[in-house]
């Protein structure tokens, strides 16, 4: 019964050691991944060296609810990783386009196709990304996408390079409201 126990506890050591080797696979100098960085907020969204681990720096701060830094997320334990007043004004504006997708900790708000009531042969689409944790004009940036139809195919239409500006600034305008009405409750 002894040898068995040793046996177990040696078997157990060495996968330790082995699994050890897993560890840090950048050590090689390779920097994944080599794409295109999304920068959130003026820094790289994957450099991870100015945080600290989980119990560092504030304790366990697994969704980023640390709302005590300047400009807030919002609240804190919204589970929402980006501005939480950005993304409620975000989908109020696009309330009226059916959604595609959306993601909370992404920040990534995705619609499907609209064609307003008085021009069917006309569709748009928006897709709305939040960059940054504060709420800042620069932590937002929408596409937006036209089709018309011509012969019963939809085709690319051009868009006035200020719709994206215009609804962006909608965005905005309704993060600040929603900052101002949830200030003013603290009282």
């Amino acid at each position: 019964m002894r040898v068995t126990t040793i046996a177990a506890l040696s078997a157990t050591i060495g996968l330790a050691f082995l699994l050890q080797g897993c560890g840090d696979v950048s050590s090689d100098g390779t920097n994944y991944p080599e794409t295109e960085r999304i920068s959130r907020g003026g820094t790289d969204a994957y450099d991870r060296s100015s945080t600290e681990s989980v119990f560092g720096k504030g304790g366990i701060d697994i969704f980023g609810g640390n709302s005590s830094e300047e400009g807030g997320g919002g609240g804190s334990g919204t589970g929402v990783a980006v501005n939480s007043f950005l993304w409620r004004a975000s989908l109020d504006t696009v309330s009226f386009m059916p959604l595609s997708a959306a993601d909370p900790f992404g920040g990534v708000i995705i619609t499907d196709w609209y064609s307003p009531p008085e021009a069917p042969n006309e569709r748009f689409k928006l897709n709305v990304f939040i960059l940054d944790r504060q709420l800042r004009a620069d932590g937002l940036r929408v596409a937006v996408f036209k089709e018309q139809a011509a012969g019963g195919q939809w085709g690319p239409a051009p868009l006035d390079k200020k719709t994206a500006i215009n609804i962006e600034n909608r965005i905005l305008e309704r993060a600040r409201e929603l900052r101002v009405s949830s200030a003013g409750g603290r009282g």
